[in-house]
């Protein structure tokens, strides 16, 4: 199941994004598997260790059979090594302790270290030692043969087993084998499917990538636009990507931020650690030969349901606004080929940023975006906020002084940017209030807390009239 459980998530994702056809139900259900499957990932660890501790109580019980002196079946067939070669317990001595048994014997090492390395695989699989550190049983159980339980039941001949001078039938001393291991048939599914989901995924990466056009944006914010033969994607996918240059073994997950009307997909990548920075670092070198980029995907999320929506509300926090950038974009071209087949009327855009130069690499987007819509009639499609959390009293001060002007003092667009963070109660209430009728997709890409405050408001604001307003959250599952 360990084995299993990363190739169902990346079966998952990639079912998620090639069944643009799904019904939304289905869609939201494998949305709530590829969240769910941390959770699996931890019942399972909790089973095997109380599967561990099952073990050691199984010889701890061993133990006490073989030193127990009150007749019972148990203490019986515990003595059996007494007579000759045959054998039920493995422990033939009273001075024998399960801590020996587990630390001496292969089953017991194999165990041990099996259960080190499980131990190992969920601890480095946390949250707080990815982000931090990123790079960094054979024939013992055994029991009695069939034909031997016919002839010599063990609850009848019990009594029989010590008797040295028996003429019952029961005296005849029973037959006990090795259990067949068979280990190997709940092994082999998973091993076989994880070995064809390494060779599916190294096919497509090994697939020639072009990088047409390199772009850096302010605060450090590098764009790749690329191409790659026989590639589709959907708004919202997201790709893993290698730098062979930088590191053979690390791949690292990119939203697209391109459409797919576009003839190229892109992303756009932040420092982020020591990988980020050298990949950013290696492209700014501008070298007569363009670094190789190796990709994988596209695999599918939440947001490429964001048309399946009469309204949507897209929420990013920072560098979470990769996948609207792409949802935007397509948006457009939507407008433009006049697509009949467009199920949105209304998108509510929500940015939150620490810093100003978070916004700029985004402002031309938007600026663009505002400019073509309010030409062509559309101007009360999108309607987008821009939240600064981290400022100061001189950006504060500016912001105030130019309050008056058409444009905004900070990203120089339209709408004026607001200071601090968003009051999500005011804001969904404001939305319900204005579709009293709709069914409302809400979509995050940004931290756990903002999650859970988003999903809050959803079930707040939401009608217990099916017939009203209704908010489904969708969040960024990887």
């Amino acid at each position: 199941m360990l084995i299993l459980l990363p190739v169902c998530r990346n079966l998952l994702s990639f079912l998620r994004g090639t069944c643009s056809c799904c019904r939304r139900t289905l869609r939201k259900q494998l949305d709530h598997n590829l969240a769910f499957h941390k959770l699996v990932a931890y019942a399972l660890a909790l089973f095997t260790a109380v599967h561990t501790i099952a073990h050691l109580f199984n010889l701890e019980r061993y133990n006490r059979s073989q030193q127990a002196t009150d007749g019972s079946l148990a203490a019986a067939v515990s003595k059996l090594h007494l007579r000759g070669t045959k054998w039920l317990n493995p422990i033939h001595s009273n001075q024998t302790t399960p801590e020996y048994v587990a630390f001496t014997t292969i089953p017991g090492l194999t165990g041990i270290i099996i259960t080190l390395a499980l131990i190992l695989m969920v601890t480095s699989s946390t949250e707080f030692i990815r982000r931090s550190y990123f790079e960094v049983f054979c024939g013992l159980v055994r029991g009695q043969t069939e034909e031997s339980m016919e002839e010599a039941p063990p609850q009848h001949c019990a009594q029989y087993l010590t008797d040295e001078d028996c003429g019952h039938h029961c005296c005849k001393e029973p037959e006990f084998g090795s259990i067949p291991a068979e280990s190997w048939k709940w092994v082999l599914a998973p091993v076989l499917l994880y070995i064809f989901e390494r060779i599916l995924r190294i096919w497509r990466a090994r697939q020639k990538v072009v990088v047409t056009k390199v772009v850096m944006h302010p605060s450090r914010v590098l764009e790749l636009q690329m191409q790659k033969k026989g590639f589709h994607m959907e708004v919202g996918q997201y790709i893993f990507v290698n730098c062979p240059t930088v590191s053979l073994l690390e791949w690292h997950p990119f939203t697209l931020t391109s459409a797919p009307e576009e003839d190229f997909f892109s992303i756009h990548i932040r420092v982020a650690g020591d990988w980020t920075e050298s990949v950013i670092d290696t492209f700014q070198q501008q070298k007569p030969e363009m670094p190789r980029i190796e990709v994988d995907g596209p695999f599918g999320t939440a947001s490429e349901d964001v048309f399946q929506y009469e309204v949507a509300m897209l929420v990013g926090a920072g560098i979470g606004v990769t996948p609207f950038a792409s949802i935007l974009k397509s948006i457009w071209y939507k407008f433009q080929q006049a697509d009949q087949a467009l199920k949105t009327k209304k998108i509510y855009f929500y940015w939150l940023c620490r810093d100003t130069g978070a916004f700029a690499w985004f402002n031309d987007l938007l600026a663009s975006l505002e400019q073509k819509m309010a030409e062509s009639g559309k101007a009360d499609f999108l309607t987008y906020r821009l939240f600064l959390t981290g400022w100061d009293t001189s950006i504060a001060n500016n912001a105030a002084l130019n309050f008056d002007t058409a444009t905004d003092a900070v990203t120089g667009l339209r709408h004026k940017t607001i200071f601090g963070r968003p009051m999500w109660n005011t804001e969904f209430a404001a939305v319900a209030s204005a579709h009293p009728r709709s069914v409302v997709g809400v979509f995050l890409c940004g931290p756990e807390a903002l999650a859970k405050s988003l999903q809050k408001s959803c079930h707040q604001h939401s009608s217990l009239d099916p017939r009203k307003v209704q908010f489904y959250f969708n969040k960024e599952n990887f």
